[in-house]
């Protein structure tokens, strides 16, 4: 009986935590449809650097932010956006999902989600800060991610200010503006690749 009381305890304080957070996530509005996202670089979990500019030479371009390795709604998410990349490239556009996590824990998530399209390392949180996405957990949730799902912030990320970004997906056209986005401060709450695929713009 004490084990069970225990258990609910937790329980209700983790259900607690993560309410604080959605709050915290919710005072978020991100970039708009319609805005422009201006250029940035950032290392790829094989060290070389990757420009905005330089992805959007190619053709549209969908940007994917997700938490971290430790993240299992992330892990599924990026699983699922794998097995439909091909989709993707037919619109002649590309894939990129960036985290705030160093470049080894870019390899656990590729290790876990089989990822082949790009994973890149927003250091000190800059593009997450550009696209308005960063929140800071409460301390709750953070023990929580540690202890329950080994999501260890102070390492993996580049300070220990702890932030994370929610997790939207933006679909940017040639010129670098927003056509399309899911956000939602729900991190339950994912885009759908048949949204992502009905939304890439066209080219001739």
């Amino acid at each position: 009986m004490k084990f069970l009381f225990i258990t609910f305890l937790i329980l209700n304080n983790i259900v607690m935590a993560q309410d604080t957070t959605y709050y915290k996530a919710k005072e978020r509005e991100g970039l708009n449809v319609g805005e422009k996202v201006e250029n940035f670089s950032a290392q790829s979990m094989r060290g070389d650097t990757v420009s905005l500019d330089a992805l959007l030479e190619k053709g549209p371009l969908v940007i994917v932010f997700y938490r971290g390795h430790w993240c299992p709604i992330c892990n599924k998410h990026l699983k699922k956006l794998e097995s439909n990349l091909e989709k993707v490239y037919e619109k002649g556009a590309q894939l990129i999902a960036i985290s705030p996590e160093k470049s080894e824990f870019l390899r656990k998530t590729a290790d876990k989600t089989n990822a082949s399209f790009t994973l890149l390392y927003d250091e000190g949180y800059k593009i997450s800060d550009q696209f308005q996405l960063t929140f800071q957990p409460d301390s709750m949730t953070r023990v929580m991610y540690k202890t329950v799902l080994g999501g260890d912030l102070k390492t993996a990320h580049s300070d220990e200010s702890q932030q994370l970004p929610i997790p939207a997906t933006y679909i940017l056209n040639k010129e670098g503006v927003v056509v399309w986005r899911h956000f939602d401060p729900d991190y339950k709450k994912r885009s759908k690749i048949e949204n992502i695929i009905a939304n890439i713009p066209t080219y001739e």
